[in-house]
């Protein structure tokens, strides 16, 4: 049986990718059951993300409770507000705080740990592989409220073993003290999603040909230089994406922050989240949702901001990649 030549246009005309030259309405139509398998997602995803967001954008130039049917247009006057707001300039600054302490603990020590892991020497690796993350499918209410009691200074576990081994004369109130509460909170935010982290750098590792292991084992290379020489210099490109991704991720810490400390003691750990949801369901008195929705629109500016630096991040680092396979 002869075999003809299967040319690029037998290919793009069939099911697949339809060939230039047709109209929109055609590769709609083309590809009709994609679209329709979407569409459940996509409602879903109009009704309770692309909806209220749009509507949050509105509410930030309205004084309104949220409660009532009430509402009046003041234009830019929330902003204002806002600015003149050292409490929210505070909320704002504890976030970053959080991001710039968090963020290179947590990177770093998934990378040394991802390491360790990729070795095939390493019988364990696929067990605590797993055991690191377990706490990445956990939710984040559930792990803040069992954290609340490990780190009670009432026969809490984590004090019981600082009192028995002698390390504390007298139990620790982690959370009820403003100069340790919002890094107790950093703390377990790094365990819960190290997890994550530590498989984004498991599969950067990946790309790293063994060959250059070999070559360098053989001229003498010792583990530290196989990993200062090679790996680092490899796993570059991919570091840029992964740092972005825990940056962006560590300014979402409002389960844990709200269900361990909710802010307190006396402010000492609120973040922009618990912030904005003090504002906008009245822990203070009388809830302010326009308001709040000004501080959300505001803090999304930012967060929008690096996400779109992840973005260019994660340009780069496929431009990369595909320079190391091309050469």
């Amino acid at each position: 049986m002869a075999i003809g030549t299967v040319q690029p246009t037998d290919v793009l005309t069939g099911e697949g990718r339809p060939a230039p030259g047709r109209t929109l309405a055609q590769r709609v139509w083309a590809a009709r059951w994609c679209y329709l398998f979407m569409l459940p997602n996509l409602v879903l995803a109009a009704m309770f993300t692309f909806y209220p967001t749009v509507m949050s954008w509105y509410f930030a130039f309205l004084d309104w409770s949220g409660f009532t049917s009430d509402k009046e247009w003041v234009g830019l006057d929330n902003f204002r507000e806002i600015i003149d707001d050292s409490f929210f300039w505070d909320a704002y600054w504890r976030s970053f705080q959080f991001m710039l302490v968090a963020v290179p603990i947590q990177v770093v020590l998934a990378l040394v740990i991802a390491l360790i892991l990729n070795d095939s020497s390493y019988k364990l690796g696929p067990f605590f592989r797993t055991v690191f993350f377990l706490p990445v499918v956990t939710s984040a209410a559930i792990i803040g409220i069992v954290m609340t009691f490990v780190f009670s200074p009432f026969n809490g576990p984590v004090n019981k073993a600082l009192l028995n081994t002698g390390l504390a004369d007298r139990p620790v109130d982690f959370l009820g003290d403003p100069d340790t509460a919002l890094w107790t909170v950093a703390g377990i935010w790094i365990w819960k999603w190290f997890g994550i982290t530590m498989i984004y750098w498991l599969a950067a590792l990946q790309v790293v040909p063994q060959d250059l292991y070999e070559a360098a084992r053989l001229d003498g290379a010792n583990r530290w230089s196989l990993h200062k020489d090679i790996t680092l210099p490899m796993v570059f490109p991919f570091a840029v994406v992964i740092i972005l991704i825990t940056i962006v991720g560590s300014l979402n810490v409002f389960g844990l922050v709200q269900t361990m400390t909710a802010g307190g003691p006396f402010f000492a750990s609120e973040v922009m989240e618990v912030y904005i949801y003090r504002n906008a369901f009245g822990d203070t008195g009388i809830p302010r949702l326009g308001y709040a929705s000004a501080a959300a629109l505001f803090f999304g500016i930012t967060v929008l901001g690096l996400s779109l630096l992840q973005g260019w991040g994660l340009k780069k680092a496929n431009d990369a990649r595909s320079q190391m396979k091309g050469s």
